[in-house]
Protein backbone atom coordinates (compact mmCIF):
# COMPACT_ATOMS: atom_id res chain seq x y z
CA UNK A 1 0.00 0.00 0.00
CA UNK A 2 1.27 3.78 -0.81
CA UNK A 3 0.99 6.35 1.47
CA UNK A 4 -1.51 9.31 0.53
CA UNK A 5 -0.16 12.07 -2.00
CA UNK A 6 -3.11 14.48 -3.24
CA UNK A 7 -6.31 12.86 -1.51
CA UNK A 8 -5.64 11.84 2.00
CA UNK A 9 -9.92 11.14 2.37
CA UNK A 10 -9.64 13.84 5.64
CA UNK A 11 -11.81 15.58 4.45
CA UNK A 12 -14.25 12.94 2.88
CA UNK A 13 -17.04 14.09 6.25
CA UNK A 14 -16.60 17.59 5.21
CA UNK A 15 -13.99 18.72 7.40
CA UNK A 16 -10.42 20.04 7.11
CA UNK A 17 -7.09 20.25 9.12
CA UNK A 18 -5.31 23.49 9.88
CA UNK A 19 -1.71 23.27 10.21
CA UNK A 20 -2.00 23.39 13.87
CA UNK A 21 -3.12 19.77 13.99
CA UNK A 22 -6.95 21.47 14.72
CA UNK A 23 -9.81 20.48 12.60
CA UNK A 24 -12.76 22.24 11.52
CA UNK A 25 -15.53 22.57 8.70
CA UNK A 26 -15.09 23.34 5.30
CA UNK A 27 -17.30 26.07 4.96
CA UNK A 28 -15.81 28.02 8.51
CA UNK A 29 -15.26 31.68 7.50
CA UNK A 30 -11.27 30.43 7.78
CA UNK A 31 -11.17 27.75 5.32
CA UNK A 32 -13.15 29.98 3.32
CA UNK A 33 -10.56 33.17 3.17
CA UNK A 34 -7.88 31.09 2.62
CA UNK A 35 -9.97 29.02 -0.06
CA UNK A 36 -11.04 32.63 -1.40
CA UNK A 37 -7.18 34.03 -1.62
CA UNK A 38 -6.59 30.30 -3.37
CA UNK A 39 -8.61 31.28 -6.28
CA UNK A 40 -6.99 34.76 -5.93
CA UNK A 41 -3.62 33.63 -6.66
CA UNK A 42 -4.76 31.35 -9.60
CA UNK A 43 -5.76 34.46 -11.09
CA UNK A 44 -3.15 36.35 -10.80
CA UNK A 45 -1.12 33.48 -11.95
CA UNK A 46 -3.56 34.03 -14.72
CA UNK A 47 -3.02 37.51 -15.47
CA UNK A 48 0.76 36.40 -15.14
CA UNK A 49 0.63 33.92 -17.81
CA UNK A 50 -0.34 36.49 -20.48
CA UNK A 51 1.74 39.83 -19.40
CA UNK A 52 4.34 40.91 -21.55
CA UNK A 53 5.70 43.16 -19.29
CA UNK A 54 8.60 41.73 -17.21
CA UNK A 55 8.54 44.72 -14.32
CA UNK A 56 4.68 44.24 -13.66
CA UNK A 57 5.43 40.42 -13.81
CA UNK A 58 8.02 40.62 -11.14
CA UNK A 59 5.72 42.24 -8.80
CA UNK A 60 3.20 39.49 -9.67
CA UNK A 61 5.26 36.89 -8.51
CA UNK A 62 6.03 38.90 -5.53
CA UNK A 63 2.03 39.01 -4.72
CA UNK A 64 1.59 35.59 -5.86
CA UNK A 65 4.72 34.78 -3.31
CA UNK A 66 2.71 36.64 -0.35
CA UNK A 67 -0.61 35.29 -1.10
CA UNK A 68 1.09 31.83 -0.19
CA UNK A 69 2.11 32.69 2.79
CA UNK A 70 -0.61 34.84 3.68
CA UNK A 71 -2.82 31.85 3.40
CA UNK A 72 -0.45 29.43 5.40
CA UNK A 73 -0.84 32.20 8.19
CA UNK A 74 -4.54 32.20 7.87
CA UNK A 75 -4.53 28.51 8.02
CA UNK A 76 -2.83 28.47 11.11
CA UNK A 77 0.32 26.91 10.19
CA UNK A 78 3.19 27.76 12.77
CA UNK A 79 5.85 29.89 12.16
CA UNK A 80 4.15 32.20 8.69
CA UNK A 81 3.47 35.51 9.79
CA UNK A 82 1.28 37.41 7.26
CA UNK A 83 3.43 39.33 4.59
CA UNK A 84 4.40 42.97 5.19
CA UNK A 85 2.18 45.93 3.04
CA UNK A 86 5.65 47.07 1.88
CA UNK A 87 5.56 45.43 -1.53
CA UNK A 88 1.73 46.61 -1.76
CA UNK A 89 2.73 49.87 -1.77
CA UNK A 90 5.66 49.94 -3.84
CA UNK A 91 3.25 48.53 -6.56
CA UNK A 92 0.97 51.56 -6.14
CA UNK A 93 3.27 53.76 -5.42
CA UNK A 94 5.39 52.69 -8.80
CA UNK A 95 1.85 52.72 -10.73
CA UNK A 96 1.18 56.73 -8.89
CA UNK A 97 4.65 57.14 -10.56
CA UNK A 98 3.82 55.69 -14.19
CA UNK A 99 0.28 56.87 -14.76
CA UNK A 100 -0.50 60.00 -12.99
CA UNK A 101 -2.28 60.36 -10.27
CA UNK A 102 -5.50 61.29 -11.69
CA UNK A 103 -7.60 58.52 -10.19
CA UNK A 104 -10.58 56.85 -12.54
CA UNK A 105 -13.00 54.30 -12.53
CA UNK A 106 -12.14 52.17 -15.41
CA UNK A 107 -14.32 49.34 -17.21
CA UNK A 108 -12.14 46.03 -17.24
CA UNK A 109 -11.29 44.92 -20.75
CA UNK A 110 -8.97 46.79 -22.70
CA UNK A 111 -6.82 44.13 -22.43
CA UNK A 112 -7.10 40.27 -21.63
CA UNK A 113 -4.36 41.04 -19.24
CA UNK A 114 -5.84 43.85 -17.46
CA UNK A 115 -9.18 41.83 -17.87
CA UNK A 116 -7.30 39.00 -15.82
CA UNK A 117 -6.30 41.50 -12.78
CA UNK A 118 -9.33 42.94 -12.43
CA UNK A 119 -10.96 39.18 -12.10
CA UNK A 120 -8.26 38.81 -9.56
CA UNK A 121 -9.29 41.76 -8.02
CA UNK A 122 -12.80 41.07 -7.38
CA UNK A 123 -11.60 37.82 -5.86
CA UNK A 124 -9.42 39.12 -3.78
CA UNK A 125 -12.56 41.77 -2.85
CA UNK A 126 -14.37 38.80 -1.57
CA UNK A 127 -11.73 37.18 0.23
CA UNK A 128 -12.24 40.74 2.42
CA UNK A 129 -15.71 40.50 2.40
CA UNK A 130 -15.24 36.68 4.14
CA UNK A 131 -12.62 38.43 6.62
CA UNK A 132 -14.05 41.03 8.16
CA UNK A 133 -16.56 38.35 10.43
CA UNK A 134 -13.41 36.99 11.70
CA UNK A 135 -11.17 40.30 11.88
CA UNK A 136 -14.01 41.78 13.70
CA UNK A 137 -14.51 38.44 16.22
CA UNK A 138 -10.90 38.71 16.25
CA UNK A 139 -9.80 35.82 15.11
CA UNK A 140 -7.27 37.65 12.59
CA UNK A 141 -5.48 40.78 13.54
CA UNK A 142 -4.94 44.24 11.79
CA UNK A 143 -2.00 43.19 9.97
CA UNK A 144 -3.81 40.43 7.97
CA UNK A 145 -6.93 42.68 7.25
CA UNK A 146 -5.12 45.67 6.28
CA UNK A 147 -3.49 43.20 3.82
CA UNK A 148 -6.34 41.94 2.17
CA UNK A 149 -8.11 45.39 2.16
CA UNK A 150 -5.39 46.70 -0.05
CA UNK A 151 -4.29 43.80 -2.12
CA UNK A 152 -6.96 44.62 -3.87
CA UNK A 153 -6.04 48.01 -4.44
CA UNK A 154 -2.47 46.79 -5.68
CA UNK A 155 -4.24 44.58 -8.27
CA UNK A 156 -6.03 47.68 -9.48
CA UNK A 157 -2.72 49.73 -10.09
CA UNK A 158 -1.61 46.76 -11.81
CA UNK A 159 -4.37 46.72 -14.20
CA UNK A 160 -4.18 50.61 -14.61
CA UNK A 161 -0.27 50.59 -15.54
CA UNK A 162 -0.85 47.13 -17.67
CA UNK A 163 -2.84 49.05 -19.97
CA UNK A 164 -1.50 52.09 -19.80
CA UNK A 165 1.57 50.29 -21.54
CA UNK A 166 -0.66 48.46 -24.08
CA UNK A 167 -2.28 52.02 -24.91
CA UNK A 168 1.41 53.47 -25.23
CA UNK A 169 2.15 50.54 -27.34
CA UNK A 170 -0.65 50.46 -30.01
CA UNK A 171 -0.40 54.37 -29.77
CA UNK A 172 -3.64 55.09 -28.44
CA UNK A 173 -4.97 57.25 -25.40
CA UNK A 174 -7.11 56.86 -22.06
CA UNK A 175 -10.24 58.16 -24.10
CA UNK A 176 -9.97 55.14 -26.92
CA UNK A 177 -12.27 52.72 -26.37
CA UNK A 178 -14.51 51.56 -23.64
CA UNK A 179 -13.05 53.63 -20.84
CA UNK A 180 -13.82 56.71 -22.80
CA UNK A 181 -17.18 57.61 -21.51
Amino acid sequence: MTADWITTKGGDRGETSLGDGSRIPKDHPRVESYGTLDECQAAVGLARSMCEYPEICEHLCVLERDLGTLMGHLALYPGLECPSIGAIEQITGKVREVTGETFRFVRPGDSKTGAALHMARTIARRAERILVGLYRAGDVNDDVYRYVNRFSDALYALSLWYDHLERLRKGRNASDGCNAV
